[in-house]
């Protein structure tokens, strides 16, 4: 879910000018932004007209292992059509928001792959999301393309889409790869926060110098079968090696900005300039530990910990939890507010180009959030928020979902017209 320092501000003034195109009214963008007033957003008749007007599609959310640990796996235990304070995520919070796309991860911690029990698990997960649509058919449908989430969203249902977060979930087989494109997942994190035998993670050891070959091949199968190559939580060398192998627009689902924020979970400058050249989308993740300056080098202290706890110490899970906990009690840090988000969002936006962002709550799978972003209703103040800072519509319609939608329209294009060069 980390640049350098802010003496980025004048660097990236003057290079915008260069990558960004000529349509981008980035003056504008900062001007309104040195104006703004670093409040509460307050929102306008003229920003919820948008926002309901515009398709909004979060790339994170990690409700399903909630439901998993916190309800059984059982939505009658813990039924999401009525408001569920121990979750970022519910039904009328959602209809509050104006979320009109999720993609729900699938997530299962690294550790069941060390216990060959990673695709098994995942599967259970791809199945419980299944379920969920089954047992609310008046509020979900599961998408699977591009023109699913278009007829699902004017239906007024909100279109869901299954995305698998780390590649130890293919316990490393390209026939299981494939196997959960056709259950449905539509991207795949590379790596999660382990480093794999075939790429490396941002937050562990780097191994293999990015991609291994057979990390090159896992792109391109992912490439063959329509399947966005999701890069949040991989090393920067790992990002430009999927970058060089990849023949279409790869995504982060839920990563922010680097040069905002130094945490490794972020995207450096150079990275965002290639999504800019390959066409790609960052989705902007809400952490407060990700994206508040002030945040980033403890929850960096904090994973470097448990990883100790975990690797070294051979403590079970409920020590790991119960003295991180502990130590999380001792060392807080600062919520920050919307505004750390849309720094992040400023800065994509000026490096690789507005057309290039996106929304990655990561909802459900964190512990802090900023001010204003608390639960899965609080959509519209970002929009609210990108007009205050001179955004265009389009330009915010794109960042909304309109942007993702263009990278997953080509990513199956291409496998399309990959299937009919190849034949029957």
């Amino acid at each position: 879910m980390t640049a350098y320092s802010k003496t980025f501000v004048v660097a990236i003034l003057v290079m915008s000018w260069l990558v960004l195109p000529a349509s981008v009214n980035v003056s504008r963008a900062e001007d309104a932004k040195k104006t703004v007033d670093r409040g509460s957003v307050v929102l306008t008749d003229s920003a919820r007209q948008l926002h309901s007007r515009s398709l909004v599609i979060d790339g994170h959310n990690d409700m399903p292992w909630e439901i998993r640990t916190k309800g059984s796996s059982n939505f009658g235990k813990m039924d999401i059509s009525q408001l569920q304070p121990k979750l970022h995520t519910d039904i009328p919070r959602l209809r509050e928001g104006g979320l009109g796309a999720q993609f729900w991860s699938v997530w299962v911690p690294v550790e069941a792959g060390y216990r060959g029990e990673a695709l098994a698990t995942t599967l259970e997960q791809i199945e419980l999301v299944k379920h969920m649509v089954a047992r609310y058919p008046e509020t979900f449908e599961l998408a699977y393309t591009a023109d699913d989430v278009d007829r699902i969203y004017a239906d007024g249902k909100i279109a869901s889409l299954i995305g698998v977060e780390g590649g130890h979930c293919i316990e490393e087989s390209l026939a299981v790869l494939e196997k959960l494109y056709n259950l449905g997942a539509r991207y795949m994190t590379l790596t999660h926060t382990d480093t794999l035998s075939w790429a490396d993670s941002g937050t562990d050891e780097a191994r293999n110098g990015g991609l291994t070959p057979f990390g090159e091949q896992v792109v391109r199968k992912m490439n063959e079968l329509g399947m966005l190559v999701d890069l949040s939580h991989v090393s920067a060398e790992t990002m430009n090696d999927a970058l060089d192998v990849a023949t279409v627009p790869a995504i982060f689902s839920h990563s922010s900005a680097m040069a905002i924020a130094d945490h490794p979970r972020n995207v450096p400058d150079d990275v965002l300039k290639r999504i800019h050249e390959k066409d790609g989308v960052v989705m902007v993740n809400f952490f407060s530990g990700y994206i508040v300056p002030d945040a980033v080098k403890t929850v960096a202290e904090g994973m470097d910990l448990e990883r100790k706890l975990k690797q070294v110490d051979k403590l079970s899970d409920d020590e790991v939890e119960r003295e991180m906990r502990r130590w999380k009690a001792k060392h807080p840090y600062p919520r920050g507010t919307i505004h750390d988000l849309l720094d992040h969002i400023d800065h994509i936006a000026k490096v690789a180009g507005p057309e290039h962002v996106g929304l990655g709550s990561d909802y459900d799978g964190v512990s802090v959030l900023p001010t204003q972003l608390d639960d899965v209703s609080s959509y519209p103040y970002i929009t609210q928020g990108l007009l205050d800072r001179g955004y265009t519509e389009e330009q915010i319609q794109g960042i909304l979902g309109g942007n993702v939608m263009r990278v997953f329209r080509k990513a199956a294009a291409a496998a399309a017209k990959t299937r009919s060069q190849s034949g029957p």
